[in-house]
């Protein structure tokens, strides 16, 4: 956030999404230096929308993504997506990005660049919505000269929010079905509604390794 706010401050519009409760109460856009204007499927000054969207890890960024492109007529660019369709199809990039995978190293920035900045250039006019790439600032740079971002959208959730969102969300290995206790509970406490088999909560899941990520997010 701070990196795009120094670098294209005048040039793109910032739209800050307060998120206190289980979904927020409205999008506005506000561009540096005027008011805010609730959100509308316009170009951005007379531009091509092209925008990201940035969080901690769960604050929700695939919900509200999914709600924008719904929305706004926007093409959902998922970089998780994009990656493994790349490495199931083959394609170069993805071969490239494999190389590294399966040594269990990260895939450098400039990997992950080209095949980000390939799939936007691809969509030509059509507006689009960036969705889990960049997460460092020398991405964020990289990208800016690749396909320049004119609408960053930030979701401000307070990390104690995000934890207890997670801390309640439990799994059905087999089939993925989620239940929250708080929000989705399962009929019978602990089992899975459909086929009665027990659910577990992902180590990641749980609140000492949600705060360790939280934290790992807002050092970089």
């Amino acid at each position: 956030k701070q990196w795009y706010q120094r670098r294209v401050h005048g040039t793109t519009t910032f739209v800050f999404v307060k998120m206190m409760f289980s979904k927020p109460l409205s999008l506005f856009l506000c561009a540096p230096r005027t008011y805010c204007r609730q959100a509308a499927a316009v170009p951005v000054r007379g531009k091509k929308t092209n925008a990201l969207i940035i969080g901690a890890p769960g604050s929700g960024k695939g919900t509200i993504s999914n709600w924008i492109v719904r929305d706004f007529g926007l093409v959902h660019v998922s970089s998780g997506d994009l990656l493994r369709a790349n490495l199931r199809d083959g394609t170069p990039l993805g071969l490239e990005a494999k190389k590294f995978m399966d040594k269990g190293d990260l895939v450098p920035d400039n990997v992950m660049v080209g095949l980000v900045a390939s799939e936007l250039k691809k969509l030509g006019d059509q507006p689009w919505l960036l969705d889990g790439f960049p997460r460092t600032q020398p991405q964020a740079s990289a990208l800016q000269a690749e396909t320049p971002v004119n609408v960053v959208v930030n979701l401000d959730v307070p990390f104690e929010t995000i934890i207890d969102r997670i801390k309640d969300r439990w799994i059905h290995p087999g089939s993925g079905r989620v239940y929250n206790l708080i929000f989705n509970p399962p009929k019978v406490a602990g089992k899975d509604d459909v086929t009665g088999e027990d659910l577990i909560q992902r180590d990641d899941d749980k609140p000492e390794s949600v705060r360790n990520r939280l934290e790992v997010f807002k050092a970089s």
